[in-house]
């Protein structure tokens, strides 16, 4: 629902205190390209694109003034810099989701959805991108919503919601309330 690719059967989403139940297909497009960024559990990488051009691919889509530049910086901050030519087919797949996770970070969204985003990663790899992410919740005052069944290894984050047996619970200090969903 977050991530606009599923409407309520009832009630509303705000995001930046906009009303998406109201928007139109192409207003969800646009809205969620420029607001949301998506870092899926496998990369969904263009296999023929090379890793820039898939970094570049949502700026393009959305017409934004992030720079070559700025991809080439993520790039580097992912540790991938040197494989910045290489074809999307010719990498590997913990390469391919530290490209996946530098094109969900490339329009600067408000809300990064990040479904299992180191789970394909060795551990320090994968503590390089919970560094990052975390760097650029702060630099760029963005929120992430992380999906993971790795809990420990993203550290002190400012909420934790657990969900099980399809319920939704939040960790405050060693204590666990329900929540309503």
């Amino acid at each position: 629902m977050i991530g606009l690719l599923d409407s309520p059967t009832n009630g509303e989403i705000f995001i930046d205190e906009i009303n998406t139940t109201t928007l139109s297909d192409n207003q969800i497009s646009s809205f969620r390209n420029k607001k949301l960024g998506f870092i899926f559990q496998f990369s969904n990488l263009l296999a023929d694109l090379s890793v820039l051009e898939n970094i570049l691919l949502p700026i393009q889509i959305a017409g934004t003034q992030s720079t070559e530049k700025e991809a080439r910086d993520l790039l580097k901050a992912v540790g991938l810099e040197d494989q910045i030519q290489k074809r999307a087919n010719k990498i590997s797949g913990g390469q391919a989701q530290r490209v996946a996770i530098a094109r969900g970070l490339i329009n600067k969204p408000s809300i990064v959805l990040a479904d299992e985003p180191t789970g394909n990663l060795d551990s320090v790899t994968s503590q390089l991108i919970v560094d990052l992410m975390k760097s650029m919740a702060k630099k760029l005052n963005q929120t992430f919503v992380i999906v993971t069944h790795d809990r420990e290894h993203f550290g002190d984050v400012d909420k934790v919601i657990t969900i099980k047996d399809g319920k939704a619970f939040q960790d405050e200090e060693h204590s666990t309330m329900e929540i309503t969903v």
